[in-house]
């Protein structure tokens, strides 16, 4: 293919080859992402991809049972239960935890989000509005959120370590994973597409520790250390190879980190 090396198109080839096979609806079933396609309206989706996006780090398995315990505990509606729940209704949430994320982190969380949809239709523009034409990636989106969330009169200081921020030198991997999830679209039905202000062009790949270990044995990271500078980095060689919707290749990484044992391709990039 003109404009790369030899090296490079078995490279693409690789990656477009392992996304055209983890991209599938088989994948949601096994997934965080699961638990958003539990629901059909907007705000559902949003809230449930915002909790499961949070929860995600450790087994799969137990992050989607946190996910659905908690959509459960909001009688599987979390939009109408955020914005129409008395204070009584959140005694609910004093026994529920997840590794770290407690009780505490939980009602901040309905807090913001009730505040948030009192005053706006989507939680879109909560990351949108930060955004400028133009803009390169969604950086700006990242830190304008994370500065947004903790806008409130009275703040959770412990959940700050819930929420990244590129000014942390965070590679943001659990909001890249949303905003993945939330603005590319798909044949396959994977991801949903929902949100428009944003490109899938600007996304950055979410660090996952199966991405990163598989991005370093490919050449295209010189390290698996899960920071803003490497996500910045890969993802702008995988813009190389579709400038368009780099971030497709999250199937291919994390699908061969998670299910293929070994792999022997190294290239150099």
């Amino acid at each position: 293919m003109q404009g790369y090396t030899a090296n490079e198109e078995a490279l693409r080839h690789l990656l477009e080859e392992k996304t055209a096979q983890y991209q599938q609806p088989y994948f949601i079933e096994n997934d965080p992402i699961s638990v958003p396609h539990l629901f059909s309206k907007k705000q559902d989706i949003e809230i449930a991809a915002l909790f499961s996006a949070l929860f995600a780090w450790g087994q799969r398995r137990t992050i989607i049972a946190k996910s659905r315990a908690l959509m459960q505990l909001m009688d599987d509606a979390p939009h109408q239960f955020i914005t129409q729940c008395k204070d009584s209704d959140l005694r609910r949430f004093e026994q529920f935890k997840h590794r770290t994320f407690n009780a505490t982190d939980t009602l901040y969380c309905i807090a913001f989000l009730r505040h948030w949809y009192a005053r706006h239709d989507s939680l879109e523009t909560a990351f949108s509005q930060h955004v400028r034409h133009g803009e390169q990636h969604i950086g700006a989106a990242l830190s304008g959120f994370h500065d947004l969330f903790f806008s409130l009169p009275v703040i959770s200081e412990r959940t700050r370590k819930h929420i990244p921020t590129p000014l942390r030198q965070s590679s943001c991997k659990r909001l890249c994973m949303l905003l993945r999830w939330l603005v590319r679209s798909d044949q396959k039905g994977v991801d949903f597409g929902l949100w428009k202000a944003i490109s899938p062009a600007q996304l950055l790949c979410p660090l996952d520790v199966h991405v990163l270990r598989v991005a370093e044995r490919l050449g295209l990271l010189q390290s698996t250390k899960s920071n803003w500078h490497n996500a910045l980095s890969l993802t702008a060689t995988l813009r190389r190879f579709d400038a368009a919707d780099p971030v497709k290749y999250d199937f291919a990484l994390f699908g061969m980190g998670i299910e293929e044992k070994s792999y022997s391709l190294k290239f150099s990039m």
